[in-house]
């Protein structure tokens, strides 16, 4: 897919490891011509004690004019944090405006951790993003977003069991291959990979630090690399590998993120 362009569709935080400051260097890193669709600019992300937002919704409509004038189309589309109900809606435009035959969209569906909607979010939110998940092939929702999607009741104490029944529930609601990510069992972390009879399991070992963006990390480098061509077993593999050198090559006061700069420089 070198020399096609992939879109990423997230918010910008002027400071900070996650969303498009993530994306961007990554998907180019890997080999990917990246364009972006800021859906907000802040001046930096909310694990900081404050924040300014600027909301970018009102200019998508110029920007999408602007595009269909030049010609504009994207193989490939990636989508995080949107923030927005009526971005959902923006998306779908965008995929029936600009996409290439065949174009690839995948949709980490990004709405909350651990049992817990992010702030500003409700159930609107969550209606709109089930709506999403129909226009994906790949979704990378985590534990928390499965169950929310689903309607599924949380648990903390979460067997292998639990995550599968989670994928089932989630390809009622779309035909996308769907890829459980952060799954905690004990002392491993991994991804469920969700098929037609049983689901396949992938762990990794369990770091104890959590840092911030690491999501969007993981999304990014399985998106390169099923770009690609190396299957989603493979890209998930290749992309938790990297979050956890990520991690282990971080400083403990590094709070608001990881360094992934370091490891991307010695990857390539």
């Amino acid at each position: 897919m070198a020399n096609q362009k992939i879109l990423t569709m997230q918010d910008l935080s002027c400071v900070g490891q996650c969303s498009l400051t993530v994306a961007l260097p990554i998907l180019s890193a890997y080999g990917l011509e990246t364009c972006v669709l800021p859906t907000a600019v802040l001046s930096n992300h909310t694990a900081f004690r404050g924040w300014s937002y600027l909301d970018l919704t009102a200019e998508i409509a110029n920007i999408f004019n602007s595009w269909e004038e030049n010609g504009f189309r994207f193989r490939a589309f990636l989508l995080g944090y949107l923030g927005k109900p009526e971005l959902m809606r923006v998306a779908e435009e965008c995929f029936d405006r600009f996409s290439e035959e065949d174009a690839v969209v995948i949709l980490d569906p990004v709405l909350g951790d651990n049992g817990k909607l992010y702030a500003g979010f409700d159930a609107r939110y969550v209606d709109e993003m089930r709506k999403l998940l129909k226009r994906a092939d790949i979704i990378l929702p985590n534990v928390t977003e499965a169950c929310f999607l689903t309607g599924v009741e949380y648990r903390e104490d979460y067997d292998f069991a639990f995550v599968e029944r989670l994928g089932k529930e989630l390809s009622k609601l779309t035909d996308a291959q769907i890829v459980i990510t952060g799954a905690v069992f004990g002392q491993e972390i991994g991804e469920v990979i969700s098929g037609s009879e049983k689901g396949e399991i992938l762990l990794h070992e369990r770091l104890p630090q959590n840092k911030h963006g690491t999501g969007d990390i993981f999304a990014s480098v399985f998106t390169a690399h099923y770009l690609s061509g190396k299957g989603i077993r493979n890209s998930c593999n290749l992309a938790a590998e990297f979050v956890a050198d990520c991690i282990r090559n971080s400083d403990e006061d590094h709070f608001y993120g990881v360094n992934f700069e370091r490891i991307l420089k010695r990857n390539k």
